[in-house]
């Protein structure tokens, strides 16, 4: 008799190797006709599903609500960890109030259309609301990210610290508003603003505690192999959302925070780090979408499809663009920075997630209000991820930064050392730009190491002269980096 295994195994990971490598392969053409790369694989899954052209029978709400909670964790991880510190400070307080006003003002907002327009009872479109509340780190770090969008910093580093920050208040909205629907207490809503409360004060002080406590771990101990730093992180990561959520407080919130400080500290091989969660990033972002798109039933969606356009143009053109309006108005924000953020609130899987949360409890009507999330979503993130580019351009918020250097150089270390390599891109208007190298007082302890110049890599000499256009990468040490910024000014990167 033939043993079952490994050929079960083996169809599995024929069926996820496929949907992976097509999504990553079409992710190009998709980035071409303007759409957000990650519905590419929300697609791929849909044609994948039960009534797609594989048939892939899939409608297991709690193994996606652990998976996708596991992605999520990853996600707001690398998110953070790619968040420096000052960005955070310089918008931490607009910021703070679009993740908490602003998340409740959208969800009462969007309530408010579904009920009026809808004829939904207020209970279920406040929860319809609420689960639609938040944009979704994911979608929104993929697409500034991924897609080659140089904004200026005010305005990214609002957007990001956001979407990484909002998840909380829209968990904490829909897991009360679920437990008021399927068991309802008169004094609900007023438990539900101290929850709120209470989750966010715990989570930030265990993120804060985590981060620090791993930032001085990770930074005094000396592993076998810098892989087993990437590890560490890892569970660094894992703890971050499980200590706060076992002890009532926003796993979430604590996971952006903690990532924020590791991120900014000085740990060993920490671009190789930067590299693996940002892979992770993508592989969870990745699962989260085929593996909702698998949980929908496209004949299900056609009969969403009328109200669910409805709420989703109200969402993108009235409810986002008027409570981010509000929100930043005590801030001074220009009009066009006000505009771009309030368009470009991209919903992800994070909604989708939430989704869940009334199916598992059993809620009356909640596959419907999944289906009609899901809708929404997808429609949501149609015309803005489609027009971020452009309407950047118009508004003329890109940040005029040069283009990335077709080589990296780095050094790659297990302690922090007294120097690192620095690269500069030679604009036209430096004092050095035209000037052979031996010309360049640079300080007696640094040097040249390496110049880029298009898809050419020149050893530097004496008379090598310094063209515009080319990435120039320095050893520094760190005394002299004030003295280099002097000549060749703001480093790309370090």
């Amino acid at each position: 008799m033939i043993p079952a295994e490994p050929l079960p195994t083996a169809i599995v990971l024929a069926l996820v190797g496929s949907l992976l490598l097509a999504g990553a392969l079409f992710s190009r053409a998709t980035e071409r006709a303007g759409v957000p790369v990650l519905l590419a694989f929300l697609g791929l899954g849909m044609l994948a599903g039960s009534e797609g052209v594989v048939g892939i029978a899939f409608e297991d709400y709690h193994l996606a609500y652990r998976l996708g909670t596991i992605a999520l964790v990853f996600i707001l991880f690398d998110g953070g960890f790619n968040t420096a510190v000052s960005q955070v400070r310089r918008v931490a307080a607009p910021a703070a109030v679009l993740a908490t006003l602003g998340v409740l003002g959208t969800a009462g907002l969007l309530a408010l259309g579904a009920r009026m327009l809808l004829r939904l009872d207020w209970t279920m479109a406040m929860l319809l609301g609420a689960i639609v509340s938040s944009t979704d780190a994911a979608a929104v770090f993929a697409m500034l990210r991924g897609g080659g969008i140089h904004l200026k910093d005010r305005v990214v580093a609002t957007l990001e610290v956001e979407s990484g920050a909002n998840d909380p208040m829209a968990v904490i909205l829909t897991t009360i508003l679920t437990k008021q629907i399927v068991a309802p207490h008169p004094s609900g809503f007023w438990i539900a603003a101290l929850s709120v409360l209470a989750e966010i004060v715990i989570g930030a002080l265990f993120g804060l505690g985590i981060g620090y406590a791993g930032r001085a771990i990770l930074s005094r101990t000396r592993l076998a192999s810098s892989g087993l730093y990437a590890v560490a992180l890892v569970g660094i990561a894992s703890l971050a959302f499980a200590a706060p959520t076992l002890s009532h407080g926003s796993g979430f919130l604590s996971v952006y925070i903690a990532a924020v400080v590791l991120g900014n500290g000085r740990l060993p091989h920490k671009r190789g780090l930067v590299r693996v969660h940002d892979a992770l990033a993508w592989l969870g972002q990745v699962m989260m979408f085929v593996m909702m798109g698998l949980l929908v039933f496209p004949s299900r969606l056609i009969q969403v499809a009328g109200p669910g356009l409805f709420l989703a143009a109200f969402l993108t053109i009235v409810a986002r663009p008027l409570v981010v309006w509000l929100c930043l108005l005590p801030f001074r924000y220009r009009t066009r920075e006000v505009l771009y953020i309030g368009w470009v609130g991209l919903r992800g899987a994070v909604p989708i997630v939430l989704a869940t949360f009334p199916v598992l409890a059993g809620a009356p009507r909640a596959e419907h209000v999944f289906d009609l999330v899901f809708f929404v979503v997808v429609m949501s993130a149609l015309l803005p991820g489609a027009t971020i580019g452009p309407l950047a351009r118009r508004l003329g918020l890109e940040s005029g930064e040069p283009p990335p250097a077709e080589a990296v150089l780095e050094i790659d270390t297990r302690q922090p050392l007294n120097g690192d390599i620095l690269s500069f891109y030679v604009d036209e208007a430096l004092p050095v730009a035209g000037e052979q190298l031996v010309n360049v007082p640079f300080p007696p302890n640094s040097a040249v190491t390496l110049i880029v110049r298009g898809s050419e890599l020149l050893a530097p000499r004496g008379d090598t002269v310094l063209t515009p256009g080319d990435h120039v990468y320095v050893f520094a040490r760190e005394e002299d980096r004030a003295t280099i910024q002097l000549l060749l000014g703001r480093p790309e990167q370090s």
